[in-house]
């Protein structure tokens, strides 16, 4: 795939893999990107997964053919992105490895202390002159990983932005709907980070971009402000769509009656709502909602003098995510005593700039006049 004149995509797809980082599902699969630039000094940009080297030796072999690569500049050491380093150097012994110092420590700790004999520490603001194309580093901490530095082209105006802008899924699968997944993998893999990613964002202002070529899958090249605007509402936490995120976990479906009440009212009013049903959806798809919409519905049943643990699990999700800036309400089941609002609300209590509704709803084992009018109650104040 041709990116500019001198800019060429060597990336692989793998459809082989059914969790990524060990818990994502991805069913589309998952693209591992790699470029190579083409001038005087030719520089390959990253690595990729150590199932398929020497599927990604063979796309760069193609493009090179016998022309040997200068430089190996790594802007991420996960091993998604640094598996096939060994392998590269031992086909390419003459090549200078180019990347921070702290991922230099990273290599050593992943593969061994000799694995990259000629190396090249660069830093915020170094250039890299290969030729025609400059490359400037741009530091990007915790985006996602501590060693992370993206690379801008200063000539062809490319943005190498390492997990940044990533999404899931195979470059060869049909998308018609980028957002879907590159949501799902931001508040997955980089959410926790958006005080570092905000950041880089401001300093990516300041550069004048054309193309953004991500570590995951698809290049970026056209309505780029659409991208850069998703980014910077995930970045602050802020509400991207208008609508509720409603959340469940039910034991013999009284519960679930309950949400699906509720969620009828809210339709009735106009509110657009997400239902999740914990136990059963991906968990990732339900954190996505939540960050997604305004305000986030948790309903469960008491148990155990505590909270069906699958939403316990969804919670700390929540938390490990940094969760932040929402209105959350809570509904309840406790047929004897009703413990899982209290306990809810305990456990989103050290979130950043939260809201709760005025109105609960506790259902006393199944719905009756009295929990039916506390739903309506709750659907009028959050409409």
């Amino acid at each position: 795939m041709e990116i500019t004149k001198d800019i060429r995509y060597v990336g692989v797809n793998d459809h082989d893999i059914d969790l990524f980082e060990g818990q994502y599902v991805v069913p589309e699969g998952m693209a591992y990107n790699s470029y190579v630039i083409v001038d005087e000094k030719t520089a390959v940009m990253d690595t990729v997964d150590g199932h398929f080297t020497e599927e990604w030796l063979g796309n760069i072999a193609s493009v090179l053919g016998e022309v040997k690569p200068a430089y190996l500049i790594m802007q991420h050491m996960e091993p998604d992105h640094s598996a096939s380093v060994a392998a590269f150097l031992e086909k390419y012994p003459e090549t200078t490895v180019v990347a921070s110092a702290m991922a230099f420590n990273m290599l050593k700790n992943l593969y061994g202390a000799d694995i990259a004999p000629l190396r090249q520490i660069v830093k915020e603001g170094d250039v890299l002159d290969l030729g025609t194309h400059k490359l400037k580093f741009v530091g990007a901490a915790l985006v996602h990983w501590p060693e992370v530095i993206m690379t801008y082209d200063e000539t062809d105006h490319v943005l190498f932005s390492a997990d940044a802008f990533g999404k899931f899924g195979a470059l060869d699968c049909e998308d018609d709907d980028w957002a879907c997944e590159a949501r799902r993998y931001y508040f997955g893999i980089v959410g926790k980070f958006g005080a570092q990613a905000q950041a880089v964002l401001k300093k990516a202002a300041a550069l004048s971009i054309d193309v953004i070529c991500p570590l995951h899958g698809p290049v970026l090249s056209e309505n780029l402000s659409y991208y850069l605007d998703l980014y910077n509402t995930w970045t602050k936490y802020e509400v991207e769509s208008e609508g509720i995120a409603l959340c469940y976990t039910s034991v013999y479906g009284n519960t679930k009656k309950a949400v699906e009440y509720l969620a009828e009212k809210l339709e009735e009013k106009g509110v657009e709502v997400h239902v999740s049903d914990l136990a059963r959806c991906d968990m990732a798809e339900a954190v996505e909602d939540a960050f997604r919409y305004g305000t986030l519905i948790l309903a469960t049943t008491t148990y155990n003098g505590d909270m069906f643990p699958t939403m316990k699990h969804f919670i700390n999700e929540l938390l490990d995510h940094a969760y932040q800036n929402r209105r959350i309400a809570f509904v309840e089941n406790g047929t004897w005593g009703p413990m899982a609002a209290k306990k809810m609300r305990a456990m989103t209590e050290c979130m950043k700039n939260i809201t709760y509704a005025d109105h609960q709803v506790t259902v006393t084992g199944g719905l009756n006049d009295a929990s039916r009018a506390q739903i309506e109650a709750l659907a009028e104040e959050l409409a």
